[in-house]
């Protein structure tokens, strides 16, 4: 691989649900918090689910070298019980608000019997510039991040 190679990222996890009902919980900002593994997310401003490319959410953040801040995630992929993915922009509080810096996150739902999912959570960084990139490791810094997600994602599907 050379340097200006950034392949996808991705975890994934059997979940024993039917795609349709893990799909209700990726659509709902709200509960993006109770999933989120990276520990970064506040809580969301939008209350409306999403519907369809073209809808954005935002996002409370923090991060340390932040401080308090929002991104406003615009969805760039929409396909019900299969797919929904969005591409992050600074929002109000972040330094650098209105920017993109051209990374994605995702999730693919695959159907695996009748009543289980495979979901995979991807992050693509790869029209990110190249420090970023770098700063990011690619996008493998957030692996652990996406499992635990992966996981709180799981747990919230079986208590519903």
């Amino acid at each position: 691989m050379t340097n200006d190679e950034c392949p996808t990222v991705e975890a994934s996890r059997r979940i024993a649900a039917p795609a349709s009902e893990i799909f209700q919980v990726l659509c709902h900002p709200q509960m993006h918090l109770k999933m989120d593994g990276s520990g970064m997310l506040r809580g969301a401003t939008t209350d409306q689910a999403v519907t369809g490319v073209g809808d954005m959410f935002v996002m409370n953040m923090h991060f340390h070298t932040l401080g308090d801040y929002q991104m406003d995630n615009h969805v760039v992929e929409f396909e019900p019980n299969t797919r929904i993915a969005w591409e992050p922009a600074a929002g109000a509080g972040h330094p650098q608000v209105g920017g993109r810096v051209g990374h994605r996150w995702g999730f693919l739902l695959t159907p695996d019997g009748d009543d289980a999912t495979i979901v995979t959570e991807t992050y693509d960084c790869s029209a990110a510039p190249r420090d970023f990139r770098e700063e990011m490791n690619n996008g493998q810094i957030w692996i652990s991040s996406m499992e635990d997600t992966l996981k709180r994602l799981d747990e919230i599907v079986k208590s519903r």
